[in-house]
């Protein structure tokens, strides 16, 4: 049994362009993967996906009149069956014969698209100020929705190359993790042909942990040219230097100088995480030149175990005196005499 998409949005078959705008809308508030939380992601991303697909399908008059007529099977296939005389009702037997009718030679091929692309058309859409005339890309496979008509058209066979712009983060943001908005201005043809210069906010979200060089892609975000799909934006995550840690895998690394006595006696290292907070750590043994001290758990977010962290590791230096008295090392003697 195939997948039914007036259920799916929760509307008749009757359904206006409005009613279909209004379901998805509403649904896709509260099913999009970055809306929900990880332990449910895995769920929600599925749940997107057939809205996303629902919606594709009854917001396309054409693919809509074959999913009525024929079902999901053949939508997908692009096969039309012959006309048959066992439909269930005589009126979508009625149906089959018009349709076969205005199409002799019925063949169709169905292009899903992309679930982020329709949220973005139908969400960003509202924030574009260019009169109505959007120009959100709708398909992958270089189709494009024009705002004014829910047929396609190819745009272009090609696709430019990507931009890559730099995306510098301190550490302490990809520690938490936080979002950005980044506004672009960007050209695009309206539906007469002519360039036109719109703006843009993106929104970009930074998983705690991610590392250096991780890409975020906004498809066919770049300038549009002539005979060719907009480049694909991508943002790379670069690390800002920090004045305390240095980054080392999931591990985070602090460089810190003890003096002689601490060394041989203990010491308490107070430090204060990227999150805010203060920790303790106790020095009991003697500590030698070049040790290294590992507290687990307290270094980066690992992204993909989350609630799981890297080591923090302290390399410890030593500073000895500059000098000193006969006394001090006439105690020295006495102190340290017997001591191997």
């Amino acid at each position: 049994m195939g997948m039914d998409y007036y259920n799916i949005l929760k509307v008749n078959r009757n359904a206006t362009d409005e009613d279909l705008k209004k379901a998805y809308k509403r649904l896709a508030m509260i099913w999009h993967p970055d809306k929900n939380p990880t332990a449910r992601r895995s769920e929600a991303e599925a749940k997107f996906k057939q809205i996303s697909e629902a919606y594709d399908v009854l917001s396309d008059p054409q693919k809509r009149q074959i999913y009525d007529l024929y079902g999901e099977e053949a939508l997908k296939s692009g096969q039309v069956p012959p006309t048959s005389t066992s439909s269930s009702t005589a009126a979508r037997g009625q149906g089959q014969h018009y349709y076969q009718r205005q199409h002799p030679n019925p063949t169709f091929r169905f292009n899903p698209r992309n679930a982020e692309d329709i949220y973005e058309e139908l969400f960003g859409s509202e924030r574009s100020n260019n009169g109505g005339q959007r120009g959100y890309r709708g398909h992958g496979d270089g189709y494009f929705w024009n705002g004014n008509t829910s047929t396609s058209n190819r745009a272009a066979d090609k696709k430019a190359l990507p931009v890559v712009n730099a995306l510098p983060c301190s550490l302490e943001e990809i520690y938490k993790g936080t979002k950005k908005k980044m506004r672009i201005s960007r050209t695009v043809y309206d539906a007469s042909g002519k360039p036109i210069s719109i703006e843009e906010i993106l929104n970009i979200e930074i998983r705690p942990g991610w590392k250096k060089g991780t890409k975020i892609t906004f498809e066919e975000k770049g300038n549009q040219q002539p005979g060719l799909i907009p480049p694909d934006l991508i943002f790379m995550l670069e690390e800002k230097p920090h004045a305390l840690y240095k980054r080392d895998g999931n591990d985070l690394v602090v460089n810190q100088e003890i003096t002689l006595l601490e060394a041989l006696t203990g010491k308490t290292l107070d430090l204060t995480t990227l999150d805010g907070r203060n920790i303790m750590i106790p020095l009991t043994d003697i500590i030698r030149p070049g040790v290294e001290v590992v507290v687990p758990n307290e270094g980066m977010p690992i992204s993909k175990e989350p609630g799981k962290k890297g080591n923090l590791r302290i390399k410890l230096s030593v500073k000895y005196p500059s000098m000193l008295t006969s006394q001090q090392k006439s105690e020295l003697r006495r102190v340290l005499g017997g001591v191997s």
